[in-house]
């Protein structure tokens, strides 16, 4: 008989990890990057977080509604035998002060501990208390003068090796972090930076990854695309990548996220709507149409501005996407600026629009305004304009009707039909469902025939079959 004391012992895996991802698809990127950190020191990374022995929460602390999902997550996944571990923007915002009032959360850590998030995700496990970093304005990091950052090196979530943490066609690449601009609203520049590029050859490495793993949209996304390449000393560097990205596979699209309407130049118009492989899509960031309002903002522009922007945009795509967000309520909006808002939101016929209403944000100017509207009234403009939205996308939704339109399919019902988007639907912009005479596969870019529209999403046959 063996002795058992002489048999080799079952080494149970305590180096189990799940990523867990809220808040927009820079966050999806930053992930990706944290799961390429954690694989290569030996983690194995696991899609349910009841098989894992540690969880990770990426946090978005964009808004108050964002926060809340973040805290609430981390909450969810709190386990006394498991530890969970609190990173992204709300961590990165607020540090020390999450720290003390989420005592759940085991570790709270900030972009600059993610070249080392396996070495402390160790000390987590075992036990070890890790200081939680002071949140500071982020932007001192970098010298003022644009050109002169390529030569500083602070942690730049997003900008290394990822490991996809999901599966299909589609992609979001990040091609810079930060922003310079000084929005009264928003909070991000402080705890996100200035604005930093990405190299285009460090972009296009990663987009021919990519492309070979199956991926045939790219969605370029940043804090504010279109300032690319200002620190690189080219400030139209946009205008000649954007090309050579799109002709790096016949099947490919490029779709571009996060364009600021007062930095769009008509080259940069021209060459989305018209290059092969861009997708004739604007993502503008328009916040407001009162100009009263928008100074307040600090931003630039108008109704009058932006109408011009639009019509430019469709004289060369007239099919092109166009989608924009918008704040009601924000201090000092009168009912005429409200009201200058919804003309522009009926007369622009835009595919769609994200709908916010303000709330005070810490660290920003507009926290400070004290002509701040009545919640109430808030709200009621925000249904108004809701409806107002419906109204008008459904409209411009119900004029694509009868037209053709590539769709890359992205899913298969239950019925073997396609579901996808065409080249004007963005990520949350409606899908698109294809019927067809054969079995559809799920990255293939299929034509066909609108023949129906339920709100923003359609329903289309296949052509040529």
């Amino acid at each position: 008989m063996q002795d058992w004391r002489l048999l080799p012992l079952a080494i149970v895996s305590t180096n189990r990890v799940a990523l867990v991802t809220l808040g927009c698809a820079r966050n999806d990127v930053d992930s990706d990057e944290l799961a390429s950190r954690l694989a290569a020191d030996g983690w194995e990374l696991v899609d349910d977080a009841d098989d894992a022995d540690a969880v990770i929460v990426n946090t978005c602390g964009f808004v108050e509604a964002a926060k809340k999902d973040s805290i609430d997550t981390v909450l969810e996944y709190a386990d006394d035998d498991r530890p969970v571990v609190a990173v992204g923007c709300l961590a990165q915002r607020y540090g020390k002060e999450l720290a003390d009032a989420l005592p759940e959360a085991d570790a709270v850590l900030g972009f600059d501990q993610y070249p080392d998030i396996s070495d402390r995700l160790r000390a987590v496990m075992a036990g070890e208390t890790i200081e939680s970093h002071t949140p500071g304005d982020r932007r001192k990091l970098l010298p003022i003068s644009p050109v002169e950052r390529p030569s500083a090196s602070p942690a730049l979530p997003g900008h290394g090796t990822r490991t996809r943490l999901h599966e299909g066609p589609v992609e979001s690449l990040k091609i810079a972090s930060g922003c310079d601009r000084r929005c009264s609203f928003c909070a991000i520049p402080t705890f996100r930076g200035s604005f930093v590029s990405r190299r285009p050859t460090d972009v296009m490495d990663e987009a021919r990854d990519l492309i070979a793993q199956g991926v045939r949209e790219l969605n370029l996304v940043s804090e504010n695309s279109t300032s690319y390449g200002k620190d690189l000393g080219d400030l139209r560097l946009l205008e000649s990548l954007l090309p050579e990205l799109g002709a790096l596979h016949p099947d490919l699209r490029v779709r571009l996220a996060y364009l600021q309407p007062a930095e769009m130049r008509p080259d940069l118009v021209s060459i989305i709507a018209r290059t092969p492989g861009i997708a004739p899509y604007f993502d503008l960031s328009f916040q407001h149409a009162s100009p009263t309002v928008l100074r307040r903002m600090r931003r630039f522009g108008g109704s009058a501005e932006f109408l011009e922007l639009i019509k430019a945009i469709r004289n060369y795509a007239p099919e092109a996407g166009i989608r924009t967000n918008v704040i009601v309520g924000f201090p000092g909006e009168t009912d005429e600026d409200f009201d200058v808002l919804c003309e522009f939101i009926a007369a622009a016929e835009l595919d769609a629009v994200g709908v916010f209403s303000y709330s005070d944000e810490d660290g920003t100017e507009a926290l400070n305004m004290t002509d701040k509207i009545d919640p109430e009234l808030i709200e009621e403009r925000h249904r108004h304009l809701v409806t107002l939205v419906e109204d008008t996308t459904t409209a411009r939704a119900n004029d694509r009707i009868g037209t053709e339109v590539a769709v890359l399919i992205e899913e298969l019902d239950e019925d073997g039909n396609g579901i996808g988007r065409a080249a004007h639907q963005g990520p949350e912009d409606g899908d698109v469902l294809v019927h067809s005479a054969r079995r559809l596969s799920i990255g293939a870019v299929i034509h066909a025939k609108v023949t129906e529209a339920l709100g923003v999403d359609l329903i289309a046959e296949e052509v040529g079959t």
